[in-house]
């Protein structure tokens, strides 16, 4: 019996700490309608925008792209500025959520 208790508690302390590392979308939601939407809007971007739809976008190619303008070793006045206020975890969440949406 120690030893089923024991192991279940590993269990649960094994996946509290990977879910708490995992991207949240819903933080991710919330950040993009603060901060991308404007631009890049949330499904589509009206048609006299020059900035790219986000959604659907392959993930890791999101989190580069805004690791990237965040680091200034992709350049753009715009993006650098709005990703420089970003942490890791922002842009995890943030293209979590729009490479699941559909566009």
């Amino acid at each position: 019996m120690k030893l089923f208790t024991y192991s279940l508690a590993a269990l649960f302390a094994f996946s509290f700490n990977a879910t708490s590392q995992a991207a949240s979308i819903y933080a991710g939601e919330s950040k993009a309608a603060a901060v991308c939407s404007q631009c890049h809007g949330i499904r589509k971007t009206s048609a006299e925008a020059p900035f790219p739809p986000l959604a659907g976008r392959d993930e890791a190619y999101l989190e580069s792209a805004l690791k990237q303008y965040r680091d200034k070793t992709r350049v753009s006045d715009i993006m650098n500025n709005i990703a420089g206020s970003l942490s890791d975890r922002d842009i995890n969440n943030i293209a979590s959520y729009y490479s699941r949406l559909k566009p």
